[in-house]
């Protein structure tokens, strides 16, 4: 065994929930070698550090950092196909110096990587550095042979977990970026399409999951791990410092190539911890979570949060999707010893799917059951049941790993401007038929491939979801609401399919509303549409529930 060989049998293999890839043929070898390698890795002093990679619609790869005999490694993947590669490398080398500048600068305030969107730059800070309001920093932009050009900040965010986000316009094409207030030379930006994002290390099997774009695999369908190989390293450019690892799965997209032209995949991807698996647990601390995906929904988040809680959520993972309202403002209201409520940043485009998947290896090792819901969505229990006592249920039946719930989809009711005391009480009319269902999972039931489609996963080999009666337990989705809240729908969603209706790309979704088409115009007959049934069901019950007996106000 050679000592490359010997460095990696103590990684070992990689295990991929998603795709990535690497340097041409070469490196790779023929099949029986890289059968060696493979056999290498599965020896006894194996300790994996692997690729889970797990493309949801969006696509998931899997990279991390390693350190072997003092050397820092950054895994990529590659492509075993002798005619084309993907290699996932830092961006770090994009990073040019630029020239000095007049402005007042912060030393804390770091470029780390920026990503290009189609209407927007991301900036994302080092660990560390000081946020500045919006109005306070300048985007800069330097052309090649021309002035530099400068753009007020269109957001400035910052999360608990400590990421920090500078959300810059959109830059003349291939314009290198930089802020007024840094030190930080100008920074070539990332295609947001082709990118690999985030990544986090999973203790259960020591294997790390990757989310990347650019892939193409097919939704719902497990790839061909063996197309691909993961690669450790931090330059490839030296073949020395290079340690190779197989890929175990790969989900719903597949890297294509054209040609025998390289084709690289950068990645800001920095692995993070999840929490620490705990083998002789007896009980999780929370039996019922949600997680969620929102943008510039902060005027509904008080009723949704207070609401769920009341009827037994304990745990909520609000995954922010570049929202530039009230959010931060409205969840500091929410008093923290009542509310356990945390936000995670995720500007990513067309990745609800993905993130999903990331949310749920969060919420695993704290969480019995997570509820994957909108915000405009809410449980509801026509009979005499309790979520307690359907989660109860199912208790000691660890073969049952999802429980579906169909949703019954509201229209205006009649109105034309927003309910002041909310959406469980202001509409009342819907569609006879639910339009789809949604799930509450037990994430230890998920299939390691974490496909998801349409708020449901995937499931582990042997385990099986259930239906619960519409008498039982149902999901009021207010999904066509007054005009004034639906038009948002026409751009920046965090759907998949559909992110932005003036696109014309599946235009037959359910993700959008029949007959509307690609324009935002309001139909005159708007306020009266999607009424075939009315529903007093969960109005009454939040009436009797929540309603203040001496002012009748409700507590959102």
């Amino acid at each position: 065994m050679s000592a490359k060989e010997r460095k990696l049998s103590r990684l070992g293999s990689c295990k991929v929930v998603a795709v990535a890839g690497g340097s041409g043929g070469g490196g790779l070898g023929s099949p029986a070698a890289r059968g060696h390698r493979s056999a290498a890795a599965a020896g006894p002093q194996r300790r994996l550090f692997a690729a889970l990679f797990a493309f949801l619609c969006a696509g998931v790869v899997v990279i991390g950092g390693v350190h072997v005999i003092g050397a820092s490694f950054r895994p990529v993947l590659r492509t075993a196909w002798p005619s084309g590669t993907l290699n996932a490398i830092s961006s770090d080398a994009g990073a040019q110096q630029a020239g000095g500048s007049a402005d007042t600068v912060l030393p804390s305030v770091q470029i780390r990587h920026a990503v290009g969107f189609p209407d927007r730059v991301l900036l994302i800070l080092k660990d560390g550095s000081s946020l500045p309001a919006p109005e306070r920093v300048e985007c800069l932009y330097s052309p090649a042979n021309s002035s530099e050009l400068r753009r007020r900040a269109l957001l400035a965010v910052s999360s608990p977990d400590g990421s920090s986000l500078v959300h810059c316009p959109a830059e003349p094409s291939g314009v290198d970026v930089s802020l007024s207030l840094s030190l930080s030379p100008p920074v070539v930006p990332l295609h947001w399409d082709r990118l690999v994002y985030t990544a986090l290390v999973d203790s259960r099997d020591n294997s790390t999951v990757v989310f990347a774009k650019g892939m193409n695999l097919r939704p719902g369908r497990l790839g061909v791990a063996s197309r691909y190989q993961c690669v450790f390293g931090r330059d490839l450019s030296k073949p020395k410092h290079v340690l190779t690892s197989p890929v175990i799965s790969a989900a719903q997209e597949i890297f294509r190539t054209k040609g025998q032209r390289d084709s690289t995949l950068p990645s800001i991807a920095e692995p993070e911890p999840l929490p620490r698996y705990k083998r002789h647990r007896r009980q999780k601390a929370h039996s019922m979570c949600v997680c969620t995906m929102l943008r510039n929904q902060a005027r509904f988040l008080r009723e949704w949060i207070i609401y769920h809680s009341h009827i037994g959520v304990e745990r909520w993972f609000i995954y922010d999707n570049n929202s530039d309202d009230d959010i931060e403002q409205v969840l500091n209201t929410m008093d923290p010893s009542r509310y356990n409520v945390t936000r995670h940043l995720w500007p990513w485009m067309k990745s609800q799917e993905a993130g999903f998947a990331h949310c749920a290896l969060r919420a695993r090792e704290s969480c019995e059951w997570v509820g994957f819901i909108d915000v405009d969505e809410f449980l509801h229990f026509p009979g005499n049941q309790t979520l307690a006592d359907i989660l109860q249920n199912y208790l000691n039946r660890p073969r049952i790993g999802e429980l579906r719930t169909a949703c019954h989809s509201f229209g205006p009711s009649g109105r034309i401007k927003i309910p002041k005391k909310g959406v469980t009480t202001g509409y009342t009319c819907r569609l006879s038929a639910p339009e789809r269902h949604k799930s509450i999972v037990r994430p230890d039931a998920l299939n390691p491939s974490l496909i998801n489609v349409v708020h449901h996963f995937h499931l582990k080999e042997g385990v099986r979801y259930v239906n619960i009666g519409q008498g039982v337990m149902l999901i009021n989705h207010y999904k066509y609401q007054v005009w004034e809240v639906f038009k948002d729908k026409f751009s920046g969603r965090v759907a998949t399919y559909v992110a932005d209706w003036k696109d014309e790309e599946n235009v037959g979704s359910r993700d959008r509303a029949p007959g509307l088409g690609t324009k935002p115009v309001e139909p005159e007959d708007w306020p009266s549409r999607f009424c075939e049934v009315y529903d007093t069901g969960l109005k009454d019950f939040v009436h009797k529930a929540f309603t203040d007996p001496d002012t009748g106000s409700l507590p959102w």
